[in-house]
């Protein structure tokens, strides 16, 4: 006789909700805090529902509690906290000097994260897990924010035109969310297994730099990962080696198989 499993208690199914309802008050707070002239506070507070985010999903897959409703929680939640709380940080700083179309250039961050989150959750079950198609809406958020965190290290000359800059990023970064470009996903570790030393190294690099400089190399590092989904689809691949993964695993499984049959 096999010994059925006990049914999870009802406060496990709870904590993964819990991840998200915080991320969704960040998120919420954040707005409340960009009305109130407090800009840095609420990129900050963007950057936290970012990482309750990141967490929500990690805690359902380990508990194995993820069910439908969670995941459907979570979407909305991911709209307020990266298309809402953004777009408003983005026009309480800069985009209301615009008028009508700072506050349509605002909207973007909402309209683009919603429809970004609705093909992601219909399309999750057909497309790689090595890419995302579009920019992710939590990177999406939070190059807003730590470019709004970036500010004393803006030089003097870049006062006049920050407005401008801030409305091109407004507008790049949302139209991102919605494209076709590819940008790599990190859920699949085939390089850190291959290479885990040097991983390990880089990644003690990182972090020491994030923690000397968070403003800036924050910052720098989401501008990168956002320039690098164009230069992969655009660049790399065409004029490049193409990179696939997908094909490179299944030609070694191909040259296994041969290498089986002849020996």
């Amino acid at each position: 006789m096999q010994e059925q499993r006990k049914p999870l208690s009802r406060g496990v199914y709870i904590l993964p909700n819990l991840f998200t309802t915080a991320s969704l008050f960040a998120g919420f707070f954040s707005i409340i805090l960009a009305f109130s002239g407090r800009f840095d506070e609420a990129a900050w507070a963007i950057l936290v529902s970012a990482a309750m985010d990141g967490l929500d999903g990690k805690v359902a897959r380990l508990t194995g509690t993820a069910s439908q409703s969670g995941i459907e929680y979570d979407s909305l939640a991911d709209d307020v906290a990266f298309g809402v709380a953004p777009g408003m940080l983005a026009y309480a700083w800069q985009l209301h000097q615009f008028g009508k179309f700072g506050l349509a250039a605002a909207f973007l961050f909402c309209g683009c994260a919603a429809l970004r989150l609705a093909r992601f959750n219909v399309g999750v079950s057909t497309t790689s897990k090595r890419f995302f198609v579009g920019l992710p809406s939590p990177a999406s958020a939070c190059l807003m924010a730590t470019f709004v965190l970036f500010m004393p290290y803006y030089p003097s000359f870049m006062e006049p035109v920050l407005p401008g800059v801030a409305l091109v990023v407004a507008v790049v970064s949302p139209l991102l969310m919605v494209s076709r470009v590819r940008y790599f996903s990190f859920k699949e570790f085939g390089f850190v297994k291959v290479h885990p030393f040097q991983t390990m190294v880089a990644v003690l690099i990182v972090l020491s730099m994030i923690f000397s400089l968070p403003r800036l190399f924050c910052f720098l590092l989401l501008l990168g990962y956002a320039v690098s989904g164009p230069l992969y689809t655009y660049i790399l691949r065409k004029h490049g080696r193409k990179f696939d993964p997908e094909a490179d695993d299944a030609a070694k499984k191909a040259r296994g198989q041969n290498q089986a049959q002849s020996s």
